[in-house]
């Protein structure tokens, strides 16, 4: 009894803490942009430095993109990505600092001139590295002739990583569909099996706060399932508090 009160306790506790704090904040999105978006368009140069340096080996495309780097093309590649992202909010009438859907984000992006801004670090970097004569005048000039191969990949892989976005919230709602039903017949290993890929699936897709309250229920009833020994007899007043952090 005394465990099943402290329990009890624990999970109010929770529920007040999260009462005073939000599951998603703007700073956490922008975390997550700014490393995802930061990723993919550095994959996105990559490649496209391939296509328009087609007969250098793998280390000259390398010591051609380290030199950029220290040219100032990462600085510039992070102040594109949080140029877009904010103006893409004011754009797109997102006021409240937080995007409540991905769709949202990817319109913000979209609008926000995230290539025009790429296009500007690319420049200044290759500017820069030229005067210092980290790289060639010819390979700054081809590098220029070539950069719309560059930004139509950066382009293209932003937009890649934002249908793979919708494709992970649309696979997680289908897991926690998976849950519910397993949920319905007592059925705890299928339970377990879906709540790892819910879990995994959370890690890839971007913080919005109706993603993380349908999640955070699964995972309050989970556990306190798992903790009562797979044991489904739970009072009416348990189940209520499972889903207190979504409230």
């Amino acid at each position: 009894m005394e465990e099943i009160l402290t329990e009890k306790n624990n999970i109010l506790e929770q529920g007040r803490n999260e009462d005073r704090q939000e599951l998603v904040t703007a700073n956490e999105q922008k975390n997550f942009l700014d490393t995802t978006l930061g990723k993919v368009v550095n994959t996105a140069i990559d490649l496209g430095l391939r296509w328009v340096l087609p007969d250098f080996v793998e280390n000259q495309i390398i010591d051609v993109k380290n030199s950029l780097i220290r040219g100032g093309l990462k600085e510039g590649i992070d102040k594109a990505i949080d140029s877009a992202v904010e103006l893409g909010k004011s754009v797109t009438g997102v006021f409240t600092g937080k995007f409540e859907s991905v769709s949202q984000a990817q319109n913000a992006v979209k609008n926000g001139g995230i290539i025009d801004g790429i296009s500007d670090a690319l420049d200044t970097a290759l500017s820069f590295t030229s005067k210092q004569g980290w790289v060639s005048k010819e390979i700054t000039n081809v590098i220029r002739q070539g950069k719309n191969v560059i930004l139509d990949n950066v382009s293209n892989n932003i937009e890649t990583e934002f249908v793979g976005q919708l494709n992970c919230i649309e696979k997680l709602g289908k897991y926690e569909n998976n849950w519910k039903n397993y949920f319905q017949s007592q059925n705890f290993e299928g339970m377990e099996k879906e709540y790892q890929k819910i879990k995994d699936r959370l890690k890839e897709v971007l913080p919005i706060e109706k993603t993380l309250k349908q999640a955070r229920e699964i995972e309050n009833l989970h556990m306190l399932i798992k903790n009562n020994g797979q044991n489904f007899n739970l009072t009416q007043e348990q189940l209520a508090l499972a889903g207190i952090l979504t409230k």
